[in-house]
């Protein structure tokens, strides 16, 4: 125990994070069990570390401590019996990162909970993993959230220092041009768009690496640790996962064609389909049905998960892009954003339009010419400030 505070505290001393999540004002407190999945490479450590900061600054240093399920000693030291030691001690609230690396990880949470009222527990697992089945303890227990990576507006508040509230897409349909006027008094968020596009969803941009590198290799470990591991599938089928990713990235927005990416993989179309949840679940791609499909139907429509992504699985003619091909960069960043707050749906069968939250057509356009008229909304790429129902594409940045 002693040897984890130790850690705990070095782990703190170091530079405080320099952007507050936005998840971190939406989270209720009150719950004594909280899950917070996501991708890899989004932040969640780094989550958990500045909720513990705050925490010791409200509470005392000694009453919150951050640990690591990948340490060895927990293979002989089991959940229930190290949160007992630490309730012993006087402690309130338990930070538990990568809690998939522990085996019934979900069974020894709920015997907390119910041993330990007096005990606060947030705890980290991937996007694909399962926060217990409907008739298990836990799924009643848990609250779960979910951490994306940096929208535009935590981008540009971390690059640009600024404080951009979250406004949801309300407010943003009825009073954006009043909303752009005010922000561009002070800085221009259309020309931040670019290097957002290429690297700012991901937090370890700010690290002094190769981002494509690294974000090359959290791809490969989202394949090789949080799909094969999570969803048990047979090592041997990972180079089939790889090259399905990389065939979905070089068409990508697309309808997919089950049959022809069965051939391509050498696999079934069930196991296709399959894949392409797994995808979808880890983060990687966004799939999309038409409001009045069911679940069991298959996707209409696929995209990359965000824009980071496509720069580094399929990069070419992104320096001078086409009109053609920014529109699809265009799309993939309005989806990401508003997906990660609201319902996004097909809206017919035309790339770049979507149907957000059961209410409003959308058509993200690079270029908007102001004579042409629509009776939807459009997010235009080539504006910093719009008009009636022409929005522009950045501002979409602002919903997380």
């Amino acid at each position: 125990m002693d040897q984890i505070h130790r850690i705990h505290e070095h782990l703190l001393g170091r530079q405080p994070s320099s952007v507050r999540r936005g998840l971190m004002d939406q989270i209720n407190h009150n719950q004594r069990l909280i899950a917070i999945q996501g991708a890899r490479g989004v932040g969640k450590t780094s989550f958990l570390l500045d909720y513990a900061r705050d925490y010791s600054v409200a509470h005392g240093k000694d009453k919150s401590l951050y640990i690591n399920l990948n340490q060895l000693c927990f293979t002989e030291k089991n959940i229930v019996d190290f949160a007992q030691e630490f309730v012993n001690e006087g402690g309130k609230l338990l930070l538990l990162d990568q809690v998939y690396k522990y085996p019934d990880w979900s069974t020894e949470l709920s015997k907390c909970y119910e041993l330990f009222p007096e005990l606060k527990i947030i705890f980290t697992g991937s996007s694909v993993m399962c926060i217990g089945e409907d008739n298990e303890p836990l799924s009643r227990q848990c609250a779960s959230y979910k951490l994306n990576g940096f929208s535009l507006r935590e981008f540009l508040n971390l690059k640009c220092g600024m404080s951009l509230p979250v406004i949801n897409i309300e407010d943003i349909l009825k009073n954006h041009q009043e909303i752009a006027e005010i922000i561009t008094r002070d800085m221009h968020p259309m020309s931040w768009m670019p290097d957002y596009l290429k690297y700012g969803y991901y937090p370890f941009f700010l690290e002094q690496h190769n981002f494509s590198e690294n974000l090359l290799k959290s791809i490969n470990m989202m394949l090789e640790v949080d799909v094969l591991l999570i969803k048990q599938i047979d090592q041997r089928c990972l180079h089939k996962l790889r090259k399905l990713l990389y065939i979905l990235s070089q068409d990508a927005p697309d309808r997919p064609n089950v049959s022809q990416l069965a051939k391509s993989i050498d696999t079934s179309r069930a196991t296709v389909s399959n894949y392409l949840q797994y995808l979808a679940d880890a983060q990687m791609i966004s799939l999309l049905k038409k409001p009045e499909d069911d679940e069991k139907k298959k996707p209409g429509e696929y995209y990359l998960h965000n824009t980071n992504l496509s720069y580094v699985l399929n990069p070419r003619d992104l320096d001078k892009p086409s009109v053609e091909r920014l529109k699809d960069i265009y799309a993939t960043y309005f989806l990401s954003q508003v997906k990660a707050r609201y319902q996004v749906d097909m809206d017919n069968k035309a790339k770049s339009r979507f149907f957000v939250d059961g209410k409003y057509h959308f058509a993200v356009e690079p270029v908007w010419d102001r004579r042409h008229t629509s009776s939807r909304y459009v997010a235009a790429g080539n504006i910093e400030i719009g008009s009636k129902n022409v929005i522009p594409l950045w501002m979409f940045g602002l919903l997380y």
